[in-house]
């Protein structure tokens, strides 16, 4: 039986992103269940059919929903232990889930002041201190990321990780906002904007067009 993924706005659902692209990055196979967000009262019904936390995105496996996203690379790594959604070595692991779960339960101010938004024309604005903070700490966490595993590949832990997929909406934001970063991380990003999976959603999310206004106001 496939996976199935349910989603948001590919435009704007930065959390639904994280999943999909690292089950697409991995070639995890699952079927994709899109439910546009904010059109009033249905979507939210629609989701609640997949889980009652009323929110995307959730898995399902069969009997298994997990909602989520960063439980459901969790479950995926398990469920799937040859796709290497963890680094193998367990010092590297840990270090990836603890960058992970900082972007899961941090970084407000960033998400808050720059939401993603991919039809968004490129440019910069006027961002707080603690955006700012959240910024300066992220490329310092990257560099980290590349200085120690750097020999290994492109990504932050050298292989594609889940870690990258729960950054990918950052790179998004760091581009429409147009971030000034180092030029280490400037090749992280350009790494994950040449990710097929992360092309694949971009064309997708540009080509829907549902317009969520408080979602275009700043």
């Amino acid at each position: 039986m496939a996976l199935t993924l349910v989603i948001g706005n590919k435009n704007y659902s930065s959390w639904s992103m994280r999943p999909w692209v690292a089950l697409k990055a991995c070639n995890i196979a699952f079927d994709e269940v899109s439910i546009p967000l904010y059109t009033g009262d249905t979507d939210k019904q629609r989701i609640m059919k997949f889980s009652r936390s009323g929110k995307v995105p959730v898995l399902v496996d069969g009997d298994v929903t997990v909602w989520d996203s960063l439980a459901i690379i969790e479950y995926a790594a398990e469920r799937f232990p040859d796709a290497q959604l963890w680094p193998r070595d367990r010092a590297s692991r840990a270090h990836a889930r603890s960058v992970s779960a900082e972007m899961h339960s941090g970084f407000a101010a960033l998400r808050n002041e720059c939401g993603m938004n991919l039809h968004r024309p490129v440019g910069a604005k006027a961002l707080s201190a603690d955006a700012r903070a959240d910024i300066a700490r992220i490329q310092e966490s990257w560099a980290e990321c590349r200085e120690r595993y750097g020999k290994l590949g492109p990504y932050l832990f050298g292989a594609f990780s889940g870690a990258d997929a729960m950054y990918a909406p950052v790179v998004h934001r760091f581009r429409t906002y147009a971030v000034e970063v180092s030029e280490q991380v400037r090749n992280y990003m350009d790494t994950m904007v040449a990710l097929p999976a992360f092309q694949e959603w971009t064309r997708a999310g540009l080509a829907e067009t549902l317009v969520i206004e408080k979602f275009e106001v700043e």
